[in-house]
């Protein structure tokens, strides 16, 4: 859907190109009447970096791991139902996606009924059908996809849609609002700041809130598994693995706050290898299977990579709100904080943000009639 230019478009800048970021744009230009460029020091088309988070999520959807905040779950299911019909066979993008059966086991006490119970096949396993340490379990058909892929797909349908990208290392966000970067509209009409974890350092944001969430994956090359299982303990402690049209394995289970070691440690591997094991045995090829109880050195041959990210947590959860910045007519929409859950409620988020951008939009026709005080936001 092109966007249409007439007189009456808006300018929008959009600051990040992560999935957040990406998925925005696209939001706000498939809406009409919006020329949109996003700004971001970082692109899909990057190579790999700790300053890129999306390249290394995990990818895949499992609810909002004991929200019971209504307007999250509303996001993810939004999302979901996007997601679940891009990933049709003859979908609009190939080698992104694998459906496949997800079983989430755990001995915490926590029944994830509540956020899973829309999901297709959804039910709960019998004791029998339980892996060591585990009390309780749920079944149930999801989505993984494969972050590069799909996020250059995203990319590539914002610029062919019209919209523009700029790269530049922001420093202050007065610098987008007041045109002091090249290639920029001179005088937008609002930002969205879809900046992440950046969002505690970035001048006109500096929001202490945010903190990073460390997190760290194994890479398999194990096509013979195609399904996912994750396994949370009663002490918090958490694996996960999950498959990749690729043929790869997802493991991981590194939640750590505050950390912000920008690359993968050998310790953790080694725990992520074990934990991942013990959950499931099939990681391991199926003729040393056939054979014997597989140990974690007969999974070091199958590596294929190992990632690092630091997720964008906050306090106080997702900061979707508008901002009017002091002395200013152009709203800023703020749409970060999501931490392990861009990819999986970034539709959601996406048209959330789409809102409040209309509201502040015709606000301003308000404000552009009478002396109203600048400098606010609203929630």
């Amino acid at each position: 859907m092109m966007q249409r230019e007439s007189e009456a478009t808006k300018d929008i800048i959009v600051i990040g190109a992560g999935v957040i970021g990406l998925s925005t744009a696209i939001r706000i230009q498939e809406k009409g009447g919006y020329r949109v460029t996003i700004l971001a020091e970082t692109f899909p088309t990057d190579p790999k970096t700790i300053r890129y988070t999306s390249h290394w999520a995990v990818s895949h959807y499992e609810g909002q791991n004991s929200s019971t905040d209504a307007f999250d779950q509303e996001m993810d299911r939004e999302t979901f139902d996007i997601m679940w019909k891009d990933s049709e066979h003859g979908g609009p993008v190939e080698g992104c996606f694998l459906r496949h059966k997800n079983t989430q086991f755990r001995s915490d006490g926590v029944d994830p009924s509540e956020w899973l119970d829309h999901m297709p096949g959804f039910r709960s396993i019998s004791n029998d059908e339980l892996v060591p340490g585990a009390t309780h379990g749920w079944t149930f058909t999801t989505l993984t996809l494969y972050p590069p892929v799909y996020l250059n797909w995203l990319l590539g349908r914002f610029l062919n849609n019209g919209g523009k990208i700029v790269r530049a290392q922001l420093q202050h966000i007065d610098q987008a609002i007041h045109g002091g970067i090249s290639g920029l509209p001179q005088e937008p009409d609002a930002i969205v700041a879809c900046v992440g974890l950046g969002a505690r350092f970035l001048g006109g944001i500096e929001d202490k809130e945010v903190y990073p969430v460390r997190g760290q994956t194994v890479v398999l090359k194990a096509p013979w598994v195609r399904f996912g299982r994750t396994l949370t303990y009663a002490d918090g402690s958490h694996f996960y693995l999950m498959p990749r049209a690729t043929g790869d394995v997802l493991v991981g289970g590194i939640r750590v706050a505050d950390d912000w070691f920008p690359v993968p440690r050998e310790q953790d591997r080694d725990y992520l290898l074990a934990g991942g094991l013990a959950m499931c045995p099939e990681l391991a090829p199926p003729e040393i299977l056939a054979e014997r109880m597989p140990t974690v050195d007969d999974l070091r041959p199958l590596i294929v990579e190992e990632g690092c990210g630091l997720r964008p947590g906050r306090k106080s959860g997702i900061r979707l709100a508008t901002e009017w910045p002091e002395g200013s007519k152009i709203p800023v929409v703020h749409n970060y904080g999501h931490s392990g859950m861009g990819f999986q409620s970034s539709w959601g988020s996406a048209s959330v943000a789409l809102n409040l951008l209309e509201e502040a939009l015709a606000a301003l026709l308000v404000l552009n009639a009478a002396d109203i005080p600048r400098g606010h936001q609203s929630d």
